[in-house]
């Protein structure tokens, strides 16, 4: 991976990253706390949740629906700012695994999303920029016709869209610096990756691997913050759980950021995975991270005050 990885202690949070800190523990809370499980079978919450996505995107962007039938009517939120014909797509899903109030997974993500948009509402983006929240990717229907991100990457493929770049943001508030907290699957971490897992991962299938080198340069040279990269076929366990995946299968290149879920994560797809899991102050040191890679993605020159891009 291009660039080095933050080592040592990490500096002071700005007054940008503890206002980011307030707004996504509000919206976690939210989504986790309020709401709670959010999906097909509990099909009141999972329209809550879109409802408040929908009503928490900056005014700044073209806020609309995409919607689809998976047994009953589903829709994909998206919030766009138009610029050339070229598309960066920040993508995260709002639905919970059944009996799991999805605090991690994926209020973060969904979270990370609202606050990124936000921040990066005053610019005006040289690449159309989207912000999409997309039900069902949680089992039974990942890598199904029901998932809503394939949904949307399909359309995007009919309409012969020039997505150039997705980003899946997933499971993303979770930290840990004791030894061994951090694991690996199929022996990955043989290869010098940390035992602990206190670190943001970048993740992509070898096609991606030119978007995986400019994010992960970008958030190295910006964020003091440990940040680690693998591009590995998507047999590895975990390369393409989440939506991303869905990008990848009509040929769009896309990587997911995320804490790696249940390589870390003890709480993962279960009761416990609630709000006061989350690692607040790091998850706003790495939104405001993403937040510079998207600008730098969609060559974004403008942010909110106090927001430096470079």
């Amino acid at each position: 991976m291009p660039g080095a990885s933050h080592r040592g202690p990490l500096p002071a949070l700005t007054a940008l990253e503890a206002e980011v800190r307030d707004n996504l523990h509000r919206h976690v809370r939210h989504l986790a706390g309020e709401i709670g499980e959010r999906n097909v079978w509990r099909p009141d919450a999972l329209e809550r949740a879109a409802d408040y996505v929908k009503a928490s995107f900056d005014p700044a962007y073209a806020i609309g629906e995409h919607h689809f039938e998976s047994g009953r009517r589903l829709r994909n939120i998206e919030a766009v700012r138009a610029g050339s014909k070229e598309i960066v797509v920040i993508g995260a899903h709002y639905d919970s695994v059944r009996e799991c109030p999805g605090a991690n997974d994926n209020g973060s993500g969904v979270a990370a999303l609202l606050e990124i948009a936000r921040l990066l509402a005053p610019g005006r983006p040289a690449r159309t920029l989207r912000f999409v929240a997309f039900p069902n990717e949680e089992a039974p229907f990942f890598d199904t016709d029901a998932m809503g991100s394939l949904q949307y990457a399909r359309r995007c493929r009919e309409r012969n869209e020039d997505v150039v770049a997705m980003i899946s943001l997933e499971t993303m508030g979770y930290y840990r610096d004791e030894p061994g907290t951090q694991t690996y699957p199929m022996g990955l971490g043989m290869l010098g990756y940390p035992a602990e897992g206190n670190f943001i991962a970048f993740v992509s299938n070898d096609k991606s691997r030119a978007l995986l080198h400019r994010a992960i340069e970008t958030f190295r040279t910006t964020t003091a913050f440990p940040s680690e990269g693998l591009a590995a076929p998507p047999i590895v366990p975990g390369i393409g759980w989440s939506d991303h995946y869905a990008f990848w299968q009509e040929g769009y290149p896309a990587l997911m950021v995320t804490d790696t879920a249940p390589f870390r994560y003890p709480e993962y797809h279960t009761p416990q995975d609630t709000p006061d899991r989350i690692d607040d102050e790091r998850f706003a040191r790495v939104t405001v991270g993403i937040a510079r890679v998207v600008a730098g993605l969609s060559d974004t020159a403008t942010s909110a005050e106090g927001f430096v891009l470079k």
